[in-house]
């Protein structure tokens, strides 16, 4: 059987697997969570959470990795000869659309229409929540589809062929709602119950929840930079700044109970790796990194290059493939390459992450650097220099806060501050190293916003043109014809997103 059609298959079971079995009562659920006879918040929104975080911890991570030039296939394997050619079709990924809206956003949709009869417990944590996390996807499929279904989308019955929404519009709705759903969390009802245990990502911390909302929404400002917006971008900072919640302070992530257990594992270790023996699955296998990843973090003297990749196993040298599909048979099989390294496989039980620190600390640094937020090229300095000790941390590196002064210390552009004429390159450019393996579709569509890395390769089979964007599913052109917006095979390369 063809290797690519084994892997689109191993990855959608995957998925069904974690939406449907797992380690705890919040995995292990038979119910249908949308009839009300039968579920609640606290028995939908878990799920909901832990969906939306297999979702990204896999198609979505892997998907960024290699348009983001960090990961490749070794020649002893065939698979994602898409990545090495570029081949996006309505098939390709299409688990992002339909994942998003066919569990993720019907369940999300749920909790937040939920009320209780009787009146006795309020559920506005909830909707809170559920209103973020909606929001926190919904960026991603406009960023990824451009136009999308939103206002008459995750009715169920009541529309099953949405209209789709002018992207830009989609965008500063989901601004407006993170907003509310901010000042709500902040200022619950007394009589709101708190999710606790029930949620997974913050277990009931509603000013960490304000504060996600916050990051999102700077993410998203952020991003409109070069569309003439300036006033609109400082006038919603002043909204963020209102609330008084700040942005996040720690990794946002989820973890519902994992276990090493079968379809029980956190889903990015379950990726790359078995149950109870650790060794590799057929992923972990052919999934290397890329001879510019290596080359770049060995030439600035990096030392989360044996955090991101691990030593070869025939002969623990660190060395990177091309993303190609000609590879020479010797020297570049899976042992002769660096696979994903041991700062972002940590064990089976380990946190899924969903938006890290280093990142916020970067998307404050720009707003800095770019003048939405005040305190000039000191105060931007500082916080780029945190995300990267931030992201020493994170990997685990030894020794992070010595180590990351050194490196930053070096008279290298784009790494230390001063040494850096295009104070926006050197921040992409750190993105780019600390969200390898994490949050990584945000390293594809940051390189279409912005040109950074400026010298990322493209495969030789490439084409010439990265993507940008992906194309409708062709589930979704089947089941709603009518307003699915026209594409052709060029619209991938050619219909930049609307912020572009």
């Amino acid at each position: 059987m063809n290797i690519i059609k084994i892997i689109k298959s191993y990855t959608l079971l995957t998925l069904a697997a974690m939406m449907t079995v797992s380690c705890s009562d919040y995995l292990d659920v038979d119910d249908n969570p949308n009839n009300p006879g039968i579920s609640t918040p606290g028995l939908t929104l878990p799920v909901a959470q832990r969906d939306l975080a297999a979702l990204n911890a896999t198609q979505m991570t892997y998907l960024g990795q290699f348009l983001a030039y960090n990961w490749a296939t070794p020649s002893n394997w065939s698979a994602n000869q898409e990545f090495a050619r570029y081949t996006v079709n309505s098939g390709f990924y299409a688990g992002i659309f339909e994942t998003s809206y066919g569990t993720i956003f019907r369940d999300l949709t749920y909790v937040q229409n939920y009320t209780d009869a009787s009146g006795a417990v309020d559920y506005s944590a909830y909707k809170s929540i559920a209103t973020i996390l909606k929001g926190f996807q919904y960026q991603y499929l406009v960023d990824l589809y451009g136009n999308v279904p939103y206002t008459e989308a995750n009715l169920r019955s009541g529309n099953i062929t949405p209209k789709y929404d002018d992207a830009q519009t989609v965008y500063k709705s989901v601004i407006d709602e993170l907003t509310s759903a901010a000042t709500l969390a902040l200022n619950l009802p007394t009589n709101a119950e708190n999710p606790k245990t029930k949620d997974i990502i913050n277990g009931g911390d509603m000013t960490k929840w304000a504060q996600f909302a916050n990051t999102i929404k700077l993410r998203m400002l952020v991003r409109l930079s070069n569309t003439n917006q300036d006033s609109y971008i400082r006038a919603q900072i002043a909204l963020i700044d209102a609330n008084g919640a700040g942005y996040i302070g720690s990794d946002i992530s989820a973890n519902p109970g994992y276990v090493d257990d079968t379809n029980k594992q956190s889903p990015f270790w379950g990726y790359f790796r078995r149950p109870a023996t650790g060794l590799e699955t057929d992923r972990g296998d052919f999934t290397v990194a890329t001879d510019y990843a290596i080359g770049y973090l060995t030439t600035t003297n990096d030392p989360r290059r044996s955090r991101l990749y691990a030593a070869a196993q025939a002969n623990g040298a660190y060395k990177g493939a091309p993303q190609s599909t000609t590879l020479p048979g010797t020297g570049f099989t899976s042992r002769d390459l660096s696979k994903v390294g041991p700062g972002l496989l940590i064990s089976s039980l380990q946190n899924q992450s969903i938006m890290t620190l280093p990142e916020s600390l970067l998307l404050q640094a720009e707003a800095i650097a770019r003048g939405y937020i005040s305190g000039g090229d000191a105060a931007a300095k500082a916080k780029y220099e945190q995300a990267v000790n931030a992201s020493f941390t994170r990997l685990n590196v030894p020794s992070p806060a010595t180590a990351a002064t050194t490196y930053l210390a070096q008279d290298i552009p784009n790494v230390n501050w001063n040494s850096s004429p295009n104070k926006i390159e050197a921040i992409i450019t750190q993105k780019w190293v600390a969200l390898n393996g994490t949050s990584s579709i945000e390293l594809w569509i940051e390189k279409t916003r912005t040109g950074f890395p400026a010298n990322l390769p493209m495969p030789a089979e490439g084409g010439g043109k990265r993507p940008v964007r992906l194309l409708y599913p062709s589930s979704e052109i089947s089941r709603n014809s009518l307003n699915v917006p026209a594409q052709t095979s060029e619209s991938a390369f050619n219909d930049n997103p609307f912020w572009k």
